[in-house]
């Protein structure tokens, strides 16, 4: 482990923290928050509980979505002045699905020493306990909220044949699991509950199943999805330009979201693609 000491330009840790049973906490991790001169956290009560677990008394900065362009700044200052600090989120590691990602970019723009601090992250224990794929894998993090981009996003992923990840919010499961259906079809999905925690669960189903039971289920989830039928991406590929057109057609895609998804499906630019249609006026 690179030793926290006093120079000119300060170090931001990157300490991940238990998703859900304390004893998950990293004795590297532990060394470091003692060691540290302030800790950037998500929302710092919740951080105080995890220190007081500890026995750990730092000063403490919260440091979230609605704080970041102000409060990065502040860290830099900092950091620059030879502070050292851990960037902590709620729980998980830091910089995935939060703010952390900004001060961390702002950091290697200052050239400013980043040191990660492993430790537990939801969307890797619910794939290694799910039972699908782990060679290949997508994460996608939390859908966009925006309902075109959601439905973009989601008919972005459809075809892909590698396992998927996605976080949701227990209020919001049911909708996503609909959404998922209605784009991409009754695929097998494993639903990762209240992982680490007295709770634990995984149910291994079909999204017609799960959406039935959502109602009845709470805690925070993980969803790791069944990628696409390889079979099928083959056949699209077997597929004239026309009848690859009238598939995606058929679903109800307009005119560029198709164009674009046959260029991924062909691994080809969206342009190449136009212009095949223009020279052969098979799109009118």
């Amino acid at each position: 482990m690179k030793e926290i000491n006093q120079k000119e330009m300060g170090t931001l840790y990157i300490v991940a923290t238990p998703i859900g049973n304390l004893e998950d906490i990293t004795l590297r991790a532990i060394k470091v928050l003692k060691e540290v001169d302030l800790i950037a956290a998500e929302d710092t009560r919740h951080t105080l509980k995890l220190l007081n677990h500890l026995e750990i008394s730092k000063p403490l900065m919260s440091y979230h979505r609605h704080n970041e362009d102000v409060k990065t700044d502040i860290l830099i200052k900092e950091l620059k002045q030879g502070k050292q600090i851990a960037l902590v989120s709620d729980a998980g590691t830091p910089g995935i699905c939060d703010p952390g990602e900004e001060v961390i970019k702002k950091c290697i723009g200052e050239e400013i020493p980043i040191v990660p601090i492993p430790g537990a992250c939801a969307m890797i224990n619910a794939l290694i306990c799910s039972g699908l794929a782990t060679k290949e894998f997508v994460f996608i993090g939390f859908l966009p909220l925006n309902k075109k981009n959601r439905k973009e996003k989601l008919e972005e992923i459809k075809n892909t044949t590698k396992t998927m990840i996605l976080y949701e919010a227990p209020h919001k499961l049911e909708t996503t699991l609909k959404d998922l259906k209605e784009i991409i079809g009754n695929r097998k999905i494993v639903l990762a509950r209240e992982l680490t925690k007295i709770h634990e669960e995984y149910i291994r189903e079909n999204i017609d199943v799960l959406i039935e039971k959502a109602k009845e289920l709470k805690g925070e989830f993980v969803l790791i999805i069944e990628g696409a039928d390889k079979k099928e991406e083959n056949d699209l590929l077997k597929l004239s330009l026309q009848e690859h057109y009238a598939y995606y057609e058929k679903k109800g895609i307009n005119k560029k979201e198709i164009i674009k998804q046959i260029a991924k499906d062909r691994n080809v630019s969206k342009n190449e693609i136009y212009q095949k249609f223009i020279n052969t006026d098979e799109i009118k």
